[in-house]
């Protein structure tokens, strides 16, 4: 009480209210006021009960940031302008009740592909918004067995979102060509995806609000509702999409779907809001419909390493309204469905044949391909078939063209020389390979850079404590480099270039060597409606495939090539009087077998002259030497006068140069005979062991030889063999009815030039061959189980280099 009545002004007085020098009433105040203070919390502490914490109030609902709609007085669009475009849709949309409810197929492989569809009226400006609700689920059960790949999850999938005309119908490419909300909540644009929404299922209408008000907080935003509850909030529609015409699209899989334009909602929205059947006029753009009530199917021809596939690609790209049908559209179809990289197993995988396998029995059966014909080929749409060997063939087209009754059937042949608007495009592909290929080593080179950094800052770390994160701090300013974009030419080599060359060939090379001779221009009696020369004339053409095929005789191995009975009968022949050569050599080096043959052939001759009656006379021994005999003299190469055969000095180098003359000499000529192509004569030596394997079915390697470069080899039968100098072909130098002796005279004098080269000191001269790796005795019957070997297991495999055999097939030297 005295504290208030000193500090009321109703109390005060002039002592009081005047500026004083005096300290001394002031303590007096002081401590008073501190009593008093005291004694009021006192009496407060006694007369009130403690308070209990107020609870934090509940945040109030957000209210809606849409708003009404306002009157609008603009022409609207006619009554079933709306729709989905059926020609602008996946060939697994299957539309009913109007083309208002979607179902799909969910077998054969198109269980894991996802289909979509466009609408056929785009928006540009105002606000509008459609539904979509999920009927029912299809679920398909896997097979119980070969499932090795990933099953693309989740199983039941929509995606009701915008896009651009000619984009992706499955609203999932990586391109930044449209936006989407999907049945898992997510929203995604490009490469992005985040959750913005709650997931929505069967039986729920859903609707895609569209605000393309340039004004306002929800301007140029989407939204998604179910049952005219909003799922999420107001997502700007990227800056890539604005000013553009956009579509509404739905893409799904495994599900049936009711799709409404209005004019009357399925699920009422919370504010007044028009469907897009009654938008204005001035705010969509309506695509019309195809006036050709005709399908049409384009198959390009083209010739294998001449830019095929990247004409296919440029005519797909000037050609939004055709769509490819391949192996090579199925695979990238896949991939945007969610099933990844494909795997390759084995086989001889190419551009035109890819050759792809998912782990999925159903997608790697071939299912998809066929259904997608039989599909296509109901419709009245534009396809392009590009596949690269079958249209080079007749049989080939006219297989196709059987599948496509009712349609206009173009031949589009892509041959001679490009135009300069193809090479420019070329060039621009492989300035666009070369920027990104620098990106990826710059990448890589920072990574590293960063690798070493971060081991080094862990070192230091350790090693200075708190003062490092100082330090570091302060270093990092100074780090911070500014990427600069890279500057990528074309050399002046690489601008020459017309057709871009790959990792992957067009076509696989034993497809290509068994049917590249067939190759042919399409015909109208064929069945084609029309032929366009896309590049040059038919004239130009036509050469430009003639002068291919001849290249490729040159170069390209005949997969298919078979053994004539003429060269059967050759190496039966032959292959007998070898063996035959062999034991008599053993023989004559055997002192006692040596005896008894002299004395046979003694008692041979003896018994000849007399059936001839003529007079016999003791026979005078004759002391011969078989090195003086002119070999070329000799007319029996199994006794040269004095019992001793012309190959009795043959070492191992020499019975195969013996049998390698032969065999190389009767390759030669009955490969001539067998493909009787007057444009391919012989191959290249490239080719030799290909052949060799197909003709004698054992293998050929020039180690066998100990040859380092074919040129080694051919020099050691160069009275055989040789290369010609302008066609690069192989050549034989005997005729093909040369005597099997004569083969015997040419290496006898080559064993005879080595030995007096190797008596006069040249050990250059000396051959050495590698011999085969003895083979392990074999196992009486019985002594082997299953697997191949004692105790089991299979049989390790053999380590001894490829060797060629003399002596014909599977003999042994």
């Amino acid at each position: 009480v005295f504290v208030q009545a000193v500090d009321d002004p109703r109390f005060a007085t002039k002592g009081n209210m005047a500026d004083t020098k005096d300290e001394e009433p002031k303590v007096e105040t002081k401590e008073a006021e501190e009593t008093a203070a005291k004694a009021e919390d006192v009496a407060v502490a006694d007369a009130e009960p403690p308070k209990e914490a107020e609870k934090p109030k509940e945040p109030e609902k957000p209210k809606e940031p849409e708003e009404d709609d306002v009157v609008d007085s603009r022409p609207k669009l006619p009554p079933g302008t709306v729709g989905l475009n059926m020609a602008d849709a996946t060939l697994n949309v299957l539309p009913t009740a109007g083309d208002r409810v979607l179902m799909t197929l969910s077998d054969g492989g198109f269980q894991y592909l996802i289909g979509g569809v466009r609408a056929n009226t785009g928006l540009k400006s105002g606000r509008y918004y459609f539904e979509a609700k999920t009927l029912e689920h299809h679920n398909q059960k896997e097979p119980q067995h070969g499932v090795e790949g990933r099953v693309p999850q989740p199983r039941n999938l929509v995606r009701i979102g915008l896009s651009l005309a000619g984009s992706s119908l499955q609203l999932a490419d990586g391109e930044e060509t449209s936006v989407f909300f999907d049945s898992e909540g997510f929203f995604a644009f490009g490469k992005s995806r985040k959750k913005a929404a709650q997931k929505f299922g069967r039986d729920s209408t859903v609707s895609l609000l569209v605000n393309l008000n340039p004004d306002g907080p929800t301007g140029n935003t989407v939204s998604l509702f179910r049952e005219g509850v909003r799922l999420s909030e107001p997502q700007p529609i990227p800056e890539q999409l604005l000013g553009k015409t956009l579509f509404p699209h739905i893409s799904y899989k495994n599900v049936t779907v009711d799709v409404n334009f209005g004019p009357e909602p399925m699920a009422a929205m919370p504010f007044k809001c028009r469907m897009l059947s009654d938008a204005a006029k001035a705010d969509v753009e309506v695509v019309p419909k195809p006036v050709d009530t005709q399908g049409e199917v384009i198959f390009p021809i083209g010739l294998p390493g001449h830019g095929y596939f990247d004409f296919v690609q440029m005519f797909l790209q000037e050609h939004p309204e055709v769509e490819e049908i391949s192996e090579r559209s199925i695979i990238e179809w896949a991939g945007k469905s969610g099933l990844g990289k494909p795997m390759t197993k084995g086989g001889n995988p190419s551009k035109d044949k890819p050759d792809a396998k998912f782990g999925l029995p159903t997608m790697d059966d071939g299912s998809v391909r066929r259904l997608l014909g039989h599909f296509a080929a109901r419709t009245s749409r534009k396809f392009l078939v590009p596949e690269l060997r079958a249209n080079l063939l007749d049989n080939g087209r006219k297989g196709h063209l059987k599948r496509w009754g009712g349609f206009k059937k173009t031949a589009l042949v892509i041959m001679g020389e490009p135009p300069a608007e193809f090479k420019q495009k070329v060039h621009e592909l492989m300035l666009a390979e070369k920027k990104e290929a620098a990106l990826a080593a710059r990448a890589r080179k920072q990574q590293e850079k960063d690798r070493k950094k971060a081991i080094e800052e862990k070192k230091r770390k350790a090693k200075l404590g708190k003062k490092a994160d100082e330090e570091e701090a302060a270093e990092a300013k100074e780090d911070e480099e500014v990427e600069e974009d890279i500057v990528v030419e074309l050399t002046e080599e690489e601008k020459q270039v017309v057709f871009r060359a790959g990792p992957i060939p067009d076509i696989a090379e034993t497809a290509l060597a068994r049917t590249y001779s067939k190759f042919s221009l399409p015909t109208k009696e064929e069945g084609f409606d029309e032929i366009v020369y896309k590049w040059q004339g038919e004239q130009e053409a036509a050469k430009a495939l003639k002068d291919w095929i001849f290249a490729k005789k040159l170069t390209q191995r005949v997969e298919d090539i078979k053994p004539g009975q003429a060269f059967k009968d050759a190496t039966a022949e032959w292959t007998k009087s070898f063996g035959e050569w062999r034991k008599l050599q053993n023989e004559w080096k055997d002192p006692s077998k040596r005896k008894a043959l002299l004395a046979k052939r003694a008692e041979a001759k003896k018994k000849a002259a007399e059936e001839a009656g003529e007079a016999t006379t003791e026979e005078t021994k004759m002391d011969i030497l078989a090195e003086d005999v002119d070999v070329d003299a000799v007319d029996d190469i199994t006794d040269v006068g004095n019992g001793e055969p012309l190959f009795a000095n043959f070492g191992f180098e020499d019975w195969l140069l013996l049998s390698t003359r032969f065999e190389v000499n009767l390759l030669l000529h009955s490969f001539k005979k067998d493909l009787n192509d007057p444009d391919r004569p012989s191959f290249t030596p490239d080719h030799l062991a290909f052949y060799y394997n197909k003709y004698f079915k054992k293998n050929f390697s020039l180690q066998a030889y100990a040859a380092k470069e074919f040129a080694d080899f051919v020099n050691l039968i160069k009275d055989t063999v040789a290369i010609n100098p302008s066609s690069k072909f192989l050549e034989a130098l005997l005729s093909e009815d040369t005597p099997v002796s004569n083969f015997v005279k040419l290496t006898e004098e080559h064993r005879r030039d080595r030995q007096r080269r190797l008596d006069a000191g040249d050990e250059t001269a000396a051959l050495k061959f590698p011999r085969n790796t003895p083979q392990p005795p074999r196992q009486p019957p019985g002594a082997q189980q299953a697997g191949g070997r004692p105790g089991g297991g299979a049989r390790p495999p053999s380590t001894r280099p490829p060797t060629v055999r003399p002596g014909g097939a599977g003999s042994r030297p």
